[in-house]
Parts: structure tokens; sequence; C-alpha cells
């Protein structure tokens, strides 16, 4: 019979060293043998760490200690390049991860980061940084990354584990007036008042404005087709592609008494031909984001509009009043290019006659408050001279 000495374990290995310390080891299912990352004070303690060593491989659990050691920072930028994002998205994700996440994190491997090291990175964030949305969308971005690293089975458990932390609390949307939206348009200068309009009546993204083409407006039934988006990056280039939403191309039908804005905007402004841009800066190149956002700064300061309502909530406006006119939740979706799969099966059809109807009912709408401003006058319009300016 054989004695207790001469009996080899099951599972794994024990020895003890001359310190009289234990170690324990066992061969992983790639056949590497891999030795625990600590000592034992006893043989039982070694003994019951490759107990559940072979509980985890029995269960699926088990995961080799070494897959978290990928360098964050590598992970990181290679699940950006990885995915199929917008280029606004792309630039977004890289400048959260440059200012807010790789001065933390960069320097650690995945199974370094842990719980504590998150919850000091962030209350050292929201103490630093003004915009607490700022940091929401970090957070976010630190777990969506970690969360994938779970699926790839280099961490066991996502680290971010903070309730609430990447949700941002949305401020209330504003709304412009139809008187302010003509002193915005009438502060903003003659070469850029029709983007006003166009941004509360379209309702059109500033991003589609800028790869609108002669070809894409159809003066004669006041009707632009949204067909692209040039969103402008940080480096300052354009990157044309498909607009934001599902809804692809869609067809803007404009109230009546923008006609007189497009008819001169083409004439005055817009490049030639049928690929020209209709809207282009002063010296005829394609308008850049931080030129334009001082003119619209100074246009929204004359209009007494609050520091915090941007040119994108003009789409709100459009939207508010277009319901004011009759529109449906589908007509509005339609109307604004966002649209989704769910959506369409959902709500009813909205088609091009019902959009002439609501641009109908938004004409009506704006020249009754323009009549109303000016004490019942008929009014068509802002002023504004018939022949082109000089020096615009």
């Amino acid at each position: 019979m054989a004695n207790k000495k001469g009996r080899r374990r099951r599972f794994g290995a024990v020895r003890q060293y001359r310190s009289g310390k234990w170690t324990a080891s066992y061969l992983a299912p790639d056949g590497e043998r891999i030795r625990a990352d600590e000592t034992f004070d006893t043989k039982k303690d070694a003994e019951i760490w490759l107990s559940q060593v072979e509980a985890d491989l029995s269960r699926g659990d088990w995961r080799d200690p070494d897959a978290g050691a990928v360098n964050f920072r590598f992970y990181a930028e290679k699940w950006v390049e990885e995915r199929e994002l917008a280029v606004r998205t792309e630039d977004l994700y890289r400048h959260l991860l440059r200012l807010h996440i790789f001065p933390t994190f960069g320097t650690l491997d995945l199974d370094e980061i842990t719980a504590p090291r998150v919850r000091e990175w962030r209350a050292e964030r929201l103490r630093t940084t003004q915009a607490k949305t700022t940091v929401a969308k970090a957070y976010r971005l630190l777990k969506g990354i970690l969360e994938t690293a779970v699926d790839d089975d280099l961490i066991s458990r996502n680290p971010c584990r903070i309730k609430g932390a990447g949700k941002e609390s949305a401020a209330e949307r504003r709304i412009a007036t139809v008187t302010q939206v003509d002193a915005l348009a009438e502060a903003i200068g003659i070469r850029w008042r029709l983007m006003v309009y166009l941004g509360a009546y379209g309702p059109m993204r500033p991003e589609e404005l800028a790869g609108l083409r002669r070809r894409d407006v159809d003066l004669d039934h006041m009707v632009m087709r949204v067909r692209v988006a040039e969103p402008e990056r940080t480096n300052g280039k354009r990157a044309p592609g498909e607009t934001k939403s599902d809804a692809g191309v869609r067809a803007v039908v404009l109230p009546a008494f923008l006609h007189k804005e497009v008819r001169q905007h083409l004439a005055w402004f817009a490049e030639k031909g049928p690929d020209g841009l209709v809207f282009v800066g002063e010296k005829g190149a394609p308008f850049r984001r931080t030129s334009f956002g001082r003119k619209w700064r100074r246009a929204r300061v004359a209009a007494g509009l609050p520091d915090g309502f941007r040119f994108y909530d003009l789409r709100h406006t459009g939207h508010t009043l277009s319901t004011r006119s009759g529109a449906t939740l589908k007509d509005t979706m339609v109307r604004a290019g966002q649209s989704s799969e769910k959506a369409a099966l959902i709500y009813q059809h909205s088609d091009e006659e019902r959009q002439r109807d609501l641009a109908a009912g938004l004409d009506d709408l704006v020249r009754a408050e323009r009549a109303k401003h000016h004490n019942g006058k008929e009014h068509g319009g802002p002023t504004h001279h018939d022949e082109k300016p000089t020096g615009s």
C-alpha cells in the first residue's frame, strides 16, 4: 500500500520552499504550467487554491491569469479602430481618451484597472473638469472599452460599476421664437441668413447644410434634397458621407416665405454649376466651423438669446413649430431625418404630399407670428435689399 507521502495529486502540484512557505502550480488547457502568483502559509491553503482553480476549469470560468496583461492604451486605440464610427464620434472618442482617460490609465494593463481606481479617477475628473457631461461621456467610453475586454476574456469583470455615472443630465431644450429666428438671421449677415432659416424651418443639421449642392435645390417646388453630410473633423478637414440617420436621402419641403431667401442666396453666394456648394465662405472656400461659430456667437448676443443656445437648437424650434402646425410624430421624424426601422413599423407613413401640407402650415404660422410682431401689418420677411450688397 502506497504511503501518503508518495501519493500524487489528481490536479496540480504543491511544493514547499526552504522558507517553509508553500507554492502551487497546474497545467493550463494549452499545456503551459501556471504557478500561483502568491505563496501560502500551509500546504492546505495551497491545495484549497488548486481546488478553486480546478472548479473554475470544470465550470468553464477559468481565465488565463496573464490574459489581462495587455496595455490599456494599446487595447483602447485598437478598440476605436475596429469600430465603424462616424467621423465626429471617432474624433470625440480620441479626444476623451487623450485628455481624460489615458493620463490615468494609459500606462496600466487591463487587469490593473480596478473599481477603486475607477472611482478615484471619476472623482478627480469631477473636481477638475467643469463640464460634468464630459465626465459622463468619458466614463461611458471607458466602461464600453472594458466591457469588450470582458467579452474577450481578458478580464473577468468590468471595474466600472458606479450607478448612473454614465448618464448625462440633459438641459431642457431651448426654443427660439419666430422673432428671435428673424433677429438671428439679420444679425448673422446676408451671406449666412439662409443657413439660419434652413436650420430652423428645414430643419437641417450643420453637416447637411455643409454638403448641400445646387442640384439638391428645386426652387420651383421649394424642395431641398438632403443627400450627404459633410462634418468637419477636428483637423479642419471635411469627411463626406451618409447622413446621420437611417432615413438616408430625404426631401425637405420649405415654407413658401423662404422662396425669396433661397432665390437670392443662389444668385449671390452659391458656387456655380450643379455640384456647386450652396454655402461657402467669403473667400469662396467651404465654410469653417470655427469662423461660422464666431459669427453665430455675435448674432446670438444681438438676438438676445442665452449663451447656451446652439445652432443645433434651431432644429428643436422647427420641430415645435411643425407640431403646432399639425405634424404627427412620424411627420416630424421624416422631416428631420430621424427615422428608424422600429419607428417605420410603429408610425404611419408620411409622404412628400403630407410634407407639403406641413410646410404650408409652417408658412402660415410664421407669417402670422411676423404679422403679430409688426402690429398686424403684412410682412413677408425681415427687411433686406433685393440687390446684392457690396463686400459680401
